[in-house]
């Protein structure tokens, strides 16, 4: 359903370690909003809820809420970084269209 690239699993790993309370893996969410429609929202997560899907990779749980599934089959995250920004980024092959930043789409 979702890929983690290297770096990207890296980065989650630390997140994990150095998060202020245990966590399990991170949360993938897809919500209204953003400049396109719809805007990506992650954060750690410490336990599966009721519909969620839930993916590994390389250690990390990915979960991911039974609204959101339908928007991030196939999606690649990957974590870059760069002089003016860092942070992940989504390829998702289910968006239409995307803002410039890429935190949203259609």
């Amino acid at each position: 359903m979702i890929t983690l690239t290297e770096k990207a699993v890296a980065a989650v790993k630390t997140a994990l370690s150095a998060a202020s309370e245990p966590a399990e893996g991170f949360r993938i969410m897809i919500e209204p909003g953003g400049c396109s429609g719809f805007k990506y929202s992650m954060g750690l997560e410490s336990f599966s809820r009721e519909g969620d899907a839930i993916i590994e990779a390389d250690g990390i749980k990915v979960f991911i809420d039974a609204g959101s599934q339908s928007h991030v089959g196939g999606m690649a995250v990957d974590f870059v970084t760069g002089l003016e920004t860092s942070g992940f980024v989504f390829d998702n092959p289910n968006a239409s269209g995307k803002c410039s930043c890429g935190k949203s789409f259609s």
